[in-house]
């Protein structure tokens, strides 16, 4: 764990060591001011709460988190320091673990930045705040799957912008898989079970449960389960292509 505490350090730092940092919280905040007081309405709702926040979160991660991940392998593979990576003294599962956690750390700092929608509700109104710790607890169990479905579909290709569209297109599938335009296509011929456990694999679906404020240990074991299987992938696709 020691070993990659210090991975984690080092890519976390690399971060803030670009403008890439900076780039994708400035437009993260101001995207999701612009979705929450302009196209969601916030004011004029007159709710007390930061439901129409939330509500935009996963189709910001959507477009926001594979720009984000697509470097995590895709870049070390290009440039070709993934050998002199591997080459310290830490397992590929560390490794792997060690980038996913600094993204996922620059991820959730990014979220907390957001702390004045909270502040902006309670001067308005008197809000449900556990609800609302709950959501930013949804928000960063859902940013962390985005994440690692990226990462595996970054160690696939050199090539950052297709690690791009293809991290958007998997997460995409993942995000409406309860929703006609995913469904529609294999409800004439598929068995009702496949369809429904097609369905059952929506962040949307778990992500607005865990906004209403309840945090069922269901959806955590869900997004959990999303995170750890797609680390797996990440681990044995970085074993099959570190010597390409």
């Amino acid at each position: 764990m020691g070993t990659v505490g210090v991975v984690f350090r080092r890519e976390l730092v690399s971060y803030f060591a670009t403008p890439l940092a900076y780039v994708f919280i400035v437009i993260f905040l101001v995207m999701a001011g612009a979705l929450t007081f302009y196209v969601g309405g916030f004011f004029e709702r007159g709710q007390a709460d930061l439901q129409v926040f939330f509500n935009f979160h996963p189709w910001l991660y959507l477009f926001l988190i594979p720009a984000l991940s697509m470097r995590l392998w895709a870049e070390e593979r290009k440039t070709g320091t993934i050998e002199m990576f591997l080459t310290l003294p830490i397992t590929t599962g560390q490794a792997v673990c060690a980038k996913f956690l600094a993204a996922w750390a620059f991820t959730g700092i990014a979220l907390i930045l957001t702390f004045p929608f909270w502040i902006t509700v309670n001067y308005l109104g008197e809000p449900d705040n556990g609800v609302i710790l709950a959501s930013y607890i949804g928000s960063f169990l859902m940013a962390g799957a985005f994440l690692a479905i990226g990462s595996a579909i970054s160690a696939i290709t050199k090539n950052q912008v297709i690690a791009f569209v293809l991290s958007a297109v998997v997460c995409f599938l993942f995000t409406a898989s309860g929703s006609p335009i995913v469904l529609g296509p294999v409800q004439g011929w598929a068995p009702g079970g496949l369809v429904q456990t097609i369905a059952s694999m929506s962040f949307l679906s778990h992500f607005a449960a865990i906004t209403r404020g309840v945090v069922d240990l269901r959806d955590l074991i869900f997004f959990g389960s999303v995170i750890g299987l797609f680390l797996f992938a990440n681990t044995i696709l970085v074993e099959l292509k570190k010597a390409d």
